[in-house]
């Protein structure tokens, strides 16, 4: 096989690119109306529980999973709204301030909207009269521990536990911190920023925009602490969990004392509830890698894959990562393709144009 000599420059940029956590994912159109909603991926599945929160235990999660960045945005909803026609109404305060005085179903919707526009199933299930309903054992992706969410589903509301972890889980020391800005000093209230170890909270006039929304956790989330309070996925009450008409809330408002931050503080609220210190975010599965042969590259053998057998994977994340690769061994970075991937990934790459002409 013939080499070719990749510079040192570009390796390290291969490295530094595969060490960041984060990604985002876009929904809407191809006309612009769309946005990109960023996730950081939470890791180190089997962590210990923390005892001294609330719920207690809380924090324990035994599988990778992904968390939005930042809080859902009025241009979010707004684009849901006019292309998913959710009716969706929020207080209307800019388009990159949180979405607030949306109830838990309307966030439920919106989430069942993201899923809906990748060709995933929706995460929660309303009968025809749009009432909400608890999954079956006779439906899909039905999860006996959880009837809430459908286990089919790639984006939801994050549980008490993966809310908590997200938060207030530092995977380098292995402990659990007070506030969601990292165990170090207390958190500086702010109206807005990024500076480590603040938070908008203590009486500020408005929520900061989402991207303005204080320091980041130790995975990476901005506005667990403060700004506003969001939905958990999980009833209020743990020991009477289906027929609790109450949600887990936490993380404090811009108005709150430094206590509503604290990991020992959780409200109930009821699901139906429209609360303007209330907004939203959103969790996911691990972002899919359509490398459906293992080969390391998404290219034009994992498309014959996936028409032999559609059930492997989603022929839009094929689309979305096609010619992209995870880094391989630095042994292997100076490799020259085999003429046949080369071919495949040309005719792969005709029939993304093909059917997006179509579109």
């Amino acid at each position: 096989m013939n080499s070719l000599y990749v510079p040192v420059w570009l390796v390290l940029l291969l490295i530094v690119c595969h060490a960041d956590n984060s990604s985002a994912d876009t929904f809407g159109n191809l006309l612009g109306n769309s946005f990109d909603m960023e996730f950081v991926t939470i890791g180190d599945s089997g962590n210990a529980p923390d005892f001294l929160g609330d719920p207690s235990p809380a924090g324990a999660v035994n599988y990778d999973y992904r968390v939005s960045k930042f809080e859902v945005s009025e241009a979010m909803i707004d684009v849901a709204n006019d292309l998913g026609g959710l009716g969706i109404n929020h207080d209307g305060r800019g388009p990159d301030k949180p979405a607030t005085s949306v109830s838990w179903y309307e966030a439920t919707q919106f989430v069942n909207w993201l899923n809906e526009t990748k060709g995933y199933s929706p995460a929660y299930k309303f009968d025809t009269d749009e009432a909400f309903q608890l999954w079956e054992p006779v439906d899909a992706g039905y999860d006996p521990t959880n009837p809430y969410r459908n286990t089919l589903a790639h984006y939801f509301l994050p549980s008490a536990d993966e809310w908590y972890k997200a938060a207030y889980y530092d995977p380098d020391a292995g402990v659990y911190c007070n506030y969601p800005t990292g165990c170090g000093d207390d958190p500086t209230p702010v109206a807005s920023g990024t500076a480590a170890e603040t938070a908008v909270f203590d009486g500020q006039a408005e929520p900061a925009d989402v991207m303005f929304a204080g320091g980041l956790s130790p995975y990476g989330t901005m506005g667990q602490g403060g700004n506003v309070k969001e939905w958990e996925e999980t009833a209020f009450d743990l020991s009477n969990d289906l027929a609790d008409e109450d949600s887990g809330v936490r993380g404090g408002s811009w108005s709150d004392i430094i206590n509503s931050l604290l990991k020992a503080i959780r409200e109930g609220v009821q699901k139906d509830g429209k609360v303007q210190i209330i907004g939203v975010r959103v969790a996911s599965k691990p972002e899919p890698f359509a490398d459906f042969d293992g080969s390391g590259t998404v290219d034009g053998l994992d498309f014959l894959l996936w028409q032999r057998d559609p059930s492997i994977g989603n022929l839009a994340d094929w689309e979305a990562q096609f010619g992209t690769s995870v880094p391989p061994p630095l042994a292997t970075l100076v490799a020259t393709p085999e003429p046949s991937t080369l071919l495949l990934a040309s005719l792969a790459g005709v029939l993304i144009g093909f059917r997006r002409r179509r579109v």
